[in-house]
C-alpha cells in the first residue's frame, strides 16, 4: 500500500469518440486485474477515510482497496456487497469526483485520487466471472412487504430485506424493472444487462416481481398497506421542471426524462413517442447536470446534425460529473456558459431558435453561494430545431397518498422521519420522492435505512 509515489492514478481505456458514437454501448474497459491491484496500493489507509464519510452508503472503500491490493477478490467481493445494494452500478454512475474520489487525501494533496469507482465496478465484474454472487437469507420468514416503484431507492431496500430474511413483492409501472437505472440513464454509462442481471439475483433468491402494474390505476395502495406488513414507497420524481418561458409548449420542445425515455424504449423495441426524434436536426439542451450530459450523449448517437449546451453559471459551477461533460465535449458538444434562456423562438408553432441572455455570478454570500445575475441588453438568439430542458424534476405527487394519510411537504415530497417512516404506520419512503431529484447513491441509502427499520420493527 502507500504506493503513490511510484504510481500515478490512471484511469479505464475508454473508446475513441467517433467509434462510440456509433453506438449505445459502454465507453470503459473494465480494469485488468493487474491495474485494479496497482492503483488500489495507493491507497494511504488514512485513520480517518474521508472516502467512506462522502460516500452516503458509508462503503468501506478503504477496506475492500486493500483486498484489492493484496489480490483477494472474495473479501473485496463481500465487503463492497455489503455496505452496497449493486457496487457495478454506483461504480460505473456514481459522480465519484464530487464524493469519494473529491474527498480522496491523495487528491487533496495533488498526487490524484483512487480510482474508487473503476476499482468498484471491477471487483463486482471479476467476481461475478468467478461465480460469486451476492447473499441472501437462507431462510425467509412469514413477513411481507410490498415495494411500490423498481428505481434505486425500492430496489436497495427490497435488497437488504431479504437480507434480513423477509419475503418481497415489487410492483413496477414500465415494462422493465430498475426505474431511473433503466429508461432513464443512457446505456453508454450503464448497460441494462448490468441492472437486469441484479433482479435476476433478487428473483431467484425469492423476490415477486409484478410488471405493468401501476399502483393507484391497477392495484389500490390501500389494498397493499392491508394486505402486506409493511410497504414501501420508491416511485422517484418524474415530473419535469420547466422554465417558464414564453414558447416553452411549442413542437419541438422536449423535456429530458421524455426524451431519455423514449430514446430508450425505442432501443427496447417498445412502443415510444417518434416526437423525440433528432435525426438530423440541430439540439439545444438547456442545463448543465448530468441530465443534460446524458441527452446530449444520446443526441449525438441519435444522429442530430449539431448539439449546443447553453448553461447560466460558469464551467467551474456546473453540477455534473466532470467526466460527464469531458465526454460530451470529447463527442462533439458545443457549450456555451452564463447564458439563461429568455424565451423559445417559434414560427407556426415550430422550434425556430431560443432567445438568450448572457448572465454574471454576484460575489459570494456569506454560504459561499453565487446568485446569477442577467445582464441587461444582452440579449442573443441560438437557432435550434429542438430544445431539450434538462433543470430537474419534480414529484408527481398521486392522489394515492393524500387518500392514505401520507403527509407531503410543500413541494409534494413524502414526508418521513428519521428512519424513512412516513406519517401512516408501517408505510416507509425513500429516494427522490422524499428527497427531491438527487443521486442513485442516497436513494439507495434511503432504501437501505428504510429495509433496516421495517426489519426491526417486524421481526425485533
Amino acid at each position: 500500500m502507500q504506493n503513490f509515489t511510484k504510481l500515478e492514478r490512471i484511469d479505464p481505456l475508454k473508446r475513441g469518440s467517433n467509434e462510440r458514437k456509433k453506438d449505445y454501448n459502454e465507453i470503459y474497459d473494465i480494469f485488468k486485474a493487474q491495474d485494479a491491484s496497482s492503483q488500489a496500493e495507493r491507497c494511504v489507509q488514512c485513520g480517518d477515510p474521508y472516502c467512506h464519510n462522502k460516500c452516503p452508503l458509508h462503503n468501506y472503500i478503504p477496506q475492500w482497496l486493500r483486498g484489492i491490493a493484496k489480490k483477494d477478490l472474495d473479501l473485496s467481493f463481500k465487503l463492497s456487497n455489503e455496505t452496497n445494494p449493486f457496487p457495478e452500478i454506483t461504480g460505473r454512475i456514481c459522480p465519484q469526483d464530487r464524493l469519494c474520489e473529491g474527498d480522496c487525501t491523495l487528491e487533496q494533496d495533488g498526487y490524484g485520487a483512487i480510482t474508487i469507482g473503476s476499482i468498484e465496478t471491477y471487483i463486482s465484474e471479476k467476481g461475478f466471472q468467478k461465480g460469486l454472487k451476492p447473499e441472501f437469507a437462507d431462510k425467509m420468514s412469514d413477513k411481507r412487504v410490498a415495494i411500490v416503484g423498481s428505481g434505486p431507492a425500492g430496489f436497495s431496500c427490497a435488497t437488504y430485506l431479504m437480507r434480513a430474511g423477509i419475503q418481497v413483492e415489487m410492483f413496477e409501472k414500465s415494462n422493465r424493472p430498475g426505474g431511473l437505472l433503466t429508461y432513464g440513464i443512457p446505456s453508454f454509462k450503464l448497460e441494462k444487462e448490468v441492472v437486469f442481471r441484479r433482479f435476476e439475483f433478487l428473483t431467484e433468491a425469492g423476490m415477486k416481481l409484478h410488471l405493468n402494474v401501476e399502483v393507484g390505476k391497477d392495484i389500490d395502495l390501500e389494498d397493499l398497506i392491508e394486505n402486506y406488513d409493511s410497504v414501501f414507497i420508491g416511485i422517484g420524481a418524474e415530473k419535469s421542471k420547466h422554465a417558464n418561458i414564453a414558447g416553452e409548449n411549442g413542437k419541438g420542445v422536449m423535456m429530458a426524462i421524455d426524451f431519455l425515455k423514449h430514446t430508450q424504449q425505442k432501443l427496447f423495441g417498445e412502443d415510444y413517442d417518434s416526437y423525440h426524434n433528432v435525426k438530423d436536426k440541430n439540439i439545444v439542451v438547456i442545463g448543465g447536470g448530468d441530465t443534460a450530459m446524458d441527452c446530449i450523449r444520446t443526441s449525438l448517437r441519435e444522429g442530430a446534425k449539431s448539439v449546443k449546451c447553453l448553461y447560466r453559471r460558469d464551467m467551474i459551477n456546473m453540477p455534473g460529473s466532470k467526466k460527464e461533460f469531458k465526454n460530451a465535449k470529447e463527442e462533439g458538444c458545443e457549450f456555451v456558459f452564463n447564458a439563461s434562456p429568455k424565451e423559445v423562438i417559434l414560427s407556426d408553432n415550430e422550434v425556430i431558435a431560443i432567445g438568450m441572455q448572457e448572465t454574471t455570478l454576484s460575489k459570494k454570500d456569506e454560504n459561499g453561494r453565487q446568485k446569477v445575475e442577467i445582464i441587461e441588453g444582452s440579449e442573443y438568439r441560438v437557432d435550434a430545431d429542438v430544445v431539450i430542458f434538462a433543470l430537474g424534476f419534480n414529484q408527481v405527487n398521486p392522489d394515492f397518498l393524500s387518500q392514505n394519510g401520507i403527509e407531503t411537504n410543500e413541494w409534494g415530497e413524502i414526508k418521513a422521519g428519521e428512519f424513512m417512516e412516513s406519517s401512516k404506520n408501517f408505510v416507509f419512503t425513500g429516494g427522490d420522492c422524499f428527497r427531491g431529484s438527487d443521486l442513485v447513491v442516497t436513494a439507495a441509502e434511503d432504501g437501505k435505512i428504510a429495509a433496516r427499520e421495517i426489519a426491526r420493527k417486524l421481526l425485533g
